[in-house]
Formats: C-alpha cells, structure tokens, sequence
C-alpha cells in the first residue's frame, strides 16, 4: 500500500473530496484506487479562521511500484509501513513455570494480554477490586467522603487511568508500532473506531470501565487468571532469583517469573521491595495544583470562530515555561469538558487528578499546572530511593488540613493566588472537586519555589490562551502523583538489576507516562518474559 501524509481538506468537505484529493495527489484517476484508510486525522489551528483538517491515508492502487517510483523524492509519499503485532513466541516452553504479574492497570493487563495470547497462563494478582465494584468504592470518597484505601481512583481493575480521560496518546517513540496493537485490542473491547486515526484519541471513563472488563475476559478465555484483592507483601528469593511472591492472606505461590506493574502510588508495596533489596532509586516528578476555567473560554481561544464546531469537539491545550528560578512549569494531563477528581488511596491526604467521559460535555476545562522537583528538592537523605515518596505524602497530608481534614480540597481563585490573599468566595468558575472544597491561601500548599515559579508561569500562559489568568478561574490543590518518585531500575532484558526474574514494568516502575505508554511498556516485558523463558528452556535442555 501507499501512504500520503499532510492531505489538507476543509472541516467541513464531503467523504468523497478525500479519495478525490488522495487521486490528485498521486495523478491518477481515483478509479485506480481500490481502498482507502485514514491513517491520522489532525486538524491544522494555526490560522483559526482557516481550519482544515490534514490527513495521513494509505492506499490500495493499481501498479503500486511505479507509482512508488515516480514519487521517490517525495517524502510525503511512502510505502505504507508494517503496523501489524508479530509475536516473539506461539507457545510457552514445556513445564515452564506460569508467569506472575503484580498489578492490572495499563501495563499488567497488556503483559497479561500478550503472554495469555501466547500461550502462557499468567496468574495476575491485583490487590484492588473489579472494575464495577471499585467505581462504586471510589464514588464513596466522591459523595461520602469514606475512603477505601484498597479500593480506589489508584488501586483495582484498569489502574489509575480507568479514571481520567483516558487518553490514548504518547510521544514516546515506537517505531515497531506497539501502539497500534494496543488500539486495536481497544477497539476490540469496545472503543470507538476512531481511536485508530484521530490524533489525540480518548475513550472516557465508563467506556474504559467496558472495556478492561472485555481484556480481563479475553485474558480469561486463554488460559490467565485474574485475582482481584490479593496484595503482594513479600518477595521469595534465593541466590539473587525470585522464586516466588506472598500475598497479605498468608498464601505462597511459586514463579521465576514475576512483573511489577504496580502504579506510581503502590508506597507500601515500594517500602516492601525496598526491604527486600530490589535496586532502585528516586526519580524527578512533579507537583502543583489543578486549574479549572470556563470550556467555552478554552474553545474560544484555542479554535476561534470555529469554537463549539462538533467536528472538533471540546478544545485541549499543552503549555510549558520556564520560569526565572530555573523551573519548568506545565501544563499536565489536560481534560477538556470534565472535572477534578480526588485521587488519593492514603487515609489523611488530599490529591486531585483529572477526568473527563467520552462527551468531554462538563462546562469546565481542567489540567494540572505543575512544577519540576528533583530528588535535591527533597528533605533528608535525598539519596534515598523512597525519599520521593515521603515529599508527596507531605504535601498530601498538608492538603488534607488545608481543605477542612475531611477530604475536601483546598482552593483559591487565580486573581487571589497571583495577588497572595486567601480567597473567601468564589466567582463565575464553580469548582467540580467532589466530596467538597474548602476557600483558602495555597500559597503553603506547594514549595515557596513552586508556588513562584507558578505565579510566574499563569500570566505567561496567558499570552497563549487568552484568559488563562482569569481572575476567576479556579486553582485546586494538591497535584502530587504525576508519575513514580522512583524508578525499579532494569537491564537491557528487562529484568532487575539484581534480582533475576522480576521484571519491573509500566508508571510505577518509572518506565511510562500513561495509559498508552504504561501498555506498551507491559507488552515490552511481556516479550522480555518469553523470550527469557525460552533461553532458560534451552540453557536446560
């Protein structure tokens, strides 16, 4: 097939002007074209009074070489690449030990997912709750302020993003396409088709819900198991091997093989790998507050006249500064039409996150806007691989008092913070925080170099999008979990570094960012499991 890249249509053209363009664009008649996909949808918002959409489409034509041949200097005309999955192994090794997988959020559920379908069995073991059970646990803290510190917007089936917006984009690089086998297993559980060519793709909640549902079954169906409120307390391990996990029940089981794919807010779990010496180390993150504003406000900025157009949706934005004292500040895990969530699986802590459902429909914009920290930002032995950890939880458990003490969150309005006075009443931006929010100076919620570094940022965003320093505007505190303080440092196979057979994978181990990045990096050590078992079966043999 052939691939052209940078088609550019107006928003509004007919289905047909597409295969009319590709035709053109090729010179040739568009009866010589057999089939046409759309590859990639974006929409091109540099002149908003000019909108188009601009297309990446592969071809079925006739005489595929010559054409190839006449473009060789064009580089927006190619061979369509090889998007399709090739697995590493069809069957598992004879009496191969079934692989172990700690955790089902993004990266375990697609570790899972490829090793089942490779034949493995995997036994996965997730101290939180099915998916259905765990949204109501999690709707408990929202409208009842009872927090299930097992079962939560961070821990059960699907993981931390089966609450957000669920997006499913990256910039990590991919160049075997990984990302495409895990779109399509999406689209097979239930996503929208569009996710396999619109540019930045998102799901929604109660669609991911669905959908893990599907995966888990699918695992199911092939041979895995799937075993929900069994936490990990400690690791079996002899001459540097594991042997095998136990679980808080008391119950042994025995594997070679075992995943971390815990999340970025498994802490206990973290202080247990610590203890029994698996190699790790604190990482950079970041932190700072979630910002709400008005959609329509966004929409206007960000497509002009084009604003509320159905064919673009709500509109999103990605901003970044560098402030005078050596920081970055940025925007984080923007959710347009959507609403500020309480995030936290610790009792006494306050952490907000975003999410938004398919429709994207709620009358408020929000994102985090928070500042780079480093381990040298962190008290103590800043060395220490957990040390990262015990910022967060700082700055959570101060939250937690600055909102009331009873899971509230603290909030103050932008005109407020930039000008350094408490707030005590709200303006036109009604916060979406639930259980509650609670007016106050968070001007002590963050570092003094963070809350600087963002008093700086806000009135350079708004050179970006008008209005991003309304006065109004809504800054919701805390946003402390944007990726693991640590990384489970791994070699070149996978595994780490000094202890064979565990194979940290996904955000919590610090190899992702994300729903899409955090699958990838399952199906990555899913691969690294097999071809291991299979190099054993032979040093064995």
């Amino acid at each position: 097939m052939i691939r052209i890249t940078e088609l550019r249509l107006p928003l509004d053209h007919p289905p047909e002007a597409l295969l009319e363009a590709a035709a053109t664009r090729l010179k040739i008649n568009k009866d010589a074209i057999f089939q046409l996909t759309v590859g990639r949808r974006n929409h091109d918002a540099r002149k908003k009074s000019a909108l188009a959409f601009v297309y990446t489409v592969d071809l079925e034509v006739a005489d595929e070489a010559t054409l190839l041949a006449a473009f060789v200097d064009d580089p927006k005309i190619s061979l369509t690449p090889d998007t399709g999955y090739h697995f590493v192994a069809t069957s598992p090794p004879p009496n191969a030990q079934r692989p172990v997988i700690i955790g089902f959020g993004p990266a375990g559920i697609f570790a899972a997912l490829v090793l089942a379908q490779m034949g493995f069995r995997p036994i996965v073991l997730e101290r939180g709750k099915a998916a259905r059970e765990r949204t109501k646990d999690t709707w408990g803290l929202w409208r009842k302020s009872i927090l299930d510190t097992e079962s939560n917007v961070q821990f059960g089936e699907g993981g931390a993003g089966t609450f957000s917006d669920g997006k499913l984009y990256s910039q990590v690089k991919d160049p075997r396409h990984l990302g495409r086998k895990v779109l399509n297993e999406f689209v097979k559980a239930g996503a929208p088709a569009e996710i396999l060519y619109v540019a930045r793709p998102h799901i929604g909640t109660f669609r991911l819900v669905s959908m893990v549902e599907h995966l888990r079954r699918e695992i199911e169906s092939l041979g895995g198991e799937i075993h929900f409120q069994s936490r990990v307390t400690g690791l079996q391990i002899e001459n540097s091997q594991i042997c095998g996990v136990t679980l808080a029940s008391g119950e042994d089981i025995a594997a070679s093989q075992v995943v971390l794919a815990l999340g970025h807010s498994a802490r206990d779990t973290f202080t247990m790998l610590h203890a029994a010496g698996v190699f790790m180390e604190a990482k950079p993150f970041a932190v700072g507050f979630r910002i709400e504003h008005p959609q329509t406000l966004i929409d206007q900025a960000r497509l002009g006249p084009n604003a509320g157009n159905p064919l673009l949706g709500a509109a999103d934005y990605k901003l970044i500064h560098h402030a005078a004292n050596g920081r970055a500040v940025y925007s984080f895990c923007m959710c347009p039409g959507g609403q500020v969530v309480a995030a936290t699986s610790e009792a006494h802590c306050v952490v907000t996150n975003g999410m938004s459902q398919y429709s994207r429909a709620e009358r408020n914009a929000n994102a985090g806007i928070v500042v780079n920290v480093s381990p040298q930002d962190f008290s103590g032995d800043t060395t220490h691989p957990l040390a990262g950890i015990a910022f967060q939880r700082q700055l959570e458990n101060h939250a937690f008092v600055l909102g009331g003490s009873n899971y509230n969150a603290p909030v103050q309005r932008v005109g407020d913070f930039l000008s350094g006075r408490p707030s005590t009443q709200l303006g036109a931006v009604i916060p979406s925080y639930q259980p509650g929010v609670q007016l106050t100076d968070l001007s002590s919620a963050l570092p003094e170099f963070a809350i600087t570094a963002i008093r700086e940022a806000i009135p350079a965003f708004e050179h970006q999008i008008k209005g991003f320093a309304l006065a109004d505007a809504i800054l919701t505190g805390v946003e402390t979990r944007t990726s693991s303080p640590l990384r489970i440092t791994r070699d070149e196979e996978g595994q780490s570094l000094n202890i064979k057979g565990l194979y940290p994978a996904g955000e919590g181990a610090g190899y992702a960012g994300g729903i899409l990045s955090a699958a990838i990096d399952g199906i990555k050590i899913a691969e690294a499991v097999a071809r291991q078992a299979q190099n054993n079966a032979h040093r064995e043999a």
